[in-house]
């Protein structure tokens, strides 16, 4: 198969507008004609399924939470990123692309990168519209913020809980079409595989969470919309069902998967504890812009922060990146983070934590300036730790968290597997291989509510000609008996170990060889270990319960299935590139001072994944630098 990205012709800031003039059409009355999937109810599935429905479409929207308001957009707290230039401190669509560009260090394609940059300031105004209270200066204007990798004010936010806001804003909109009966809303329904007929997406196969049945559902397109997989980590920001099943069942089913390593360690987490965790707790990138990041100068040093004087502290991030300071990337600011802690600087019950400190912060804005931008964070930091930050430094570590690799799409986010599209952290499109802090919130708000909108008409025009099958057909039986007995197989094992401690065992690996750094020799021994693990797990694994109830082990189980082969196939991903680039770190090609090394003579490409009956046939979709000549990625 040729990789087709379908970039449109013209200058950098013309192609979009090119596009949609160019685009086929349908007109309203013939809409109603059509049926549509939407996967996941995040801000990318409910902004896209609430605008296919008001445009027209039938819509049936699915998510694995009892409401469409637990989506995991929830989490991103920090803000979202609009090149609107209120400050007048240089910022521009133009400032903006690049900046993302250049976080993603040259790993991503221009027109996606520009067309997230170009639409972000429209976005801004449509959130408004819709209620969203962005915080605002006295005189009434939005206000902004910094977050890391730039040198402008361009995070629009409300306090801590932009993202909660922003959900909240799109579940409004969702449910007015849910209402109208233009969407219907299936909750606590899993996607267990795509069925593919004819080489086109023609519908899914979900299990009923609650009853345990299993349903077949027929469309004209198929539209993931299912969040990222860091959870292959076990410890991860993200919640406990957060997942890449959906994505990786419809890779096995002929979807390409587009690199694959590029995941995010975000450097503000709460630091692990015990091994008897499920999940890391994210504090906003947000905290960066005022408070500051130190450990101890002394070694093992035990004495409470607040004695430890000025001389005896290092701001390690301000010393080595003194023009971005406590805003450097979060990829840099997280190794830097861990290159302490391994040197022996760090702190807290594990040594395992650095320090995020608003001393000086209050002692210049004062305790009410503080509490009215990050109060919300105080008060869940205060909760889970015991530990009042207004009176003592924060500890903080880093912690998988975002995916920048997921469904390679092209430019109209569709999927080598004709009518499935993916948008939304999903897909891979945007970030290359580093996302900047507050553009999640904005990838995923865009993708839903602005493009899919414009493009999926394109291929729906010439589908409303043809004749659909429906979930009679005999592909949709096959593959429901195929997940059945896949079921079947799990729950029949009945091993001597639990679904958790197989996922404990694969997320030491994956956090120790695949993470923040990698090296030839640990990927070759993660990949011997997976294979270990995997044969081990369908050998030995202990499923409880029945299919045809609700079975929450069941469910992590056909999950943790999925992750296993998944991070084979990031790990085979990591060991081809023989380059660092941003989250992908390489410790054979580091500059002297650390830094990564790219190698763009032989590795500007995405790299794209086939699965081959079991195996990885590599694709590569060249990246083409027209406008922006890919520099070296300083931020000092």
């Amino acid at each position: 198969m040729t990789l087709d990205a379908k970039i449109p012709e013209g200058r950098l800031e013309d192609k979009w507008k090119n596009y949609q003039a160019t685009t086929n059409l349908i007109n309203t009355a013939n809409k109603t004609k059509l049926n549509i999937i939407v996967v996941g109810s995040g801000l990318a599935g409910a902004g896209a399924a609430a605008t296919l429905a008001e445009s027209g479409y039938n819509v049936q929207c699915f998510c694995y939470q009892d409401s469409a308001r637990r989506a995991h957009s929830v989490a991103a707290q920090g803000g979202i990123n609009a090149a609107k230039n209120y400050q007048h401190d240089g910022d521009s669509v133009w400032r903006m692309f690049y900046d993302t560009l250049k976080g993603g260090d040259f790993r991503s394609r221009e027109a996606n990168t520009y067309r997230l940059a170009e639409l972000s300031a429209p976005l801004i105004d449509h959130f408004v519209q819709q209620g969203v209270p962005f915080a605002r200066e006295y005189g009434g204007v939005l206000a902004n913020r910094s977050f890391g990798g730039v040198q402008v004010q361009r995070t629009f936010y409300a306090r801590g809980q932009t993202g909660q806001q922003l959900l909240v804003a799109a579940y409004s909109q969702l449910y007015k079409m849910i209402r109208a009966k233009k969407v219907e809303m299936l909750p606590r329904h899993e996607v267990l595989d795509i069925v593919v007929i004819n080489e086109k997406a023609k519908g899914i196969i979900a299990r009923n969470l609650a009853t345990g049945e299993i349903k077949r559902f027929a469309a004209d397109a198929v539209v993931l919309a299912t969040g990222g997989y860091s959870r292959v980590f076990r410890l991860s920001t993200l919640a406990i069902g957060c997942n890449g099943s959906a994505i990786w069942k419809a890779h096995k089913r002929g979807a390409y998967f587009a690199a694959p390593s590029f995941t995010q360690i975000h450097p503000t987490a709460l630091p692990q504890t015990s091994d008897a965790q499920s999940k890391l707790t994210l504090m906003s990138e947000s905290l960066r812009n005022d408070g500051r990041i130190w450990v101890p100068l002394k070694k093992d040093d035990d004495r409470k922060p607040v004695d430890i004087p000025e001389d005896e502290r290092d701001y390690y991030l301000e010393r080595r990146y003194p023009s971005f300071g406590n805003l450097a990337p979060r990829d840099i600011s997280s190794r830097a983070a861990k290159e302490r802690i391994d040197a022996g600087h760090g702190v807290g019950q594990l040594k395992n934590a650095v320090y995020l400190d608003f001393k000086h912060a209050l002692e210049k804005l004062g305790k009410e300036r503080i509490e009215d931008r990050y109060g919300n964070l105080f008060a869940m930091y205060e909760k889970i730790t015991g530990i009042n930050a207004y009176k003592e430094p924060m500890k903080i570590s880093p912690a998988a968290h975002f995916s920048m690799g997921g469904l390679w799409v092209d430019y109209e986010l569709m999927t080598t597997i004709p009518g499935l599209y993916a948008i939304g952290e999903c897909n891979y499109s945007d970030h290359g291989a580093n996302r900047l802090g507050a553009n999640s919130l904005l990838q995923t708000s865009i993708d839903g509510y602005f493009i899919l909108p414009n493009t999926i008409n394109n291929y729906l025009s010439a589908e409303i000609k043809e004749k659909q099958p429906g979930t009679d057909h005999p592909e949709f039986l096959k593959i429901e008996n195929e997940v059945k007995a896949h079921i079947k197989n799990i729950l029949e094992i009945n091993g001597s170990r639990t679904v958790d401690d197989f996922h404990r065992e694969l997320g030491k690996v994956m956090w120790q060889e695949c993470a923040m750094s990698r090296n030839k020799k640990g990927l070759e021994n993660a990949i011997v270990q997976i294979k270990a693990i995997k044969e081990n797990f369908w050998k030995d694994v202990k499923v409880t319960g029945r299919e045809n109830e609700m079975n929450t082990e069941l469910e992590k189980a056909l999950r943790l299935g999925d992750f296993i082969e998944l991070a084979l196939l990031m790990c085979t991903d990591a060991l081809q590139r023989d380059e660092s680039c941003g989250a992908h770190f390489r410790e054979e090609y580091q500059t002297e001072e650390g830094e990564a090394l790219r190698n763009d003579e032989d590795f500007a490409y995405v790299s794209v994944w086939e699965y081959v009956a079991g195996d990885f046939k590599l694709h590569k979709e060249n990246l083409k630098f027209e406008f922006v000549k890919p520099t070296v990625r300083s931020y000092k």
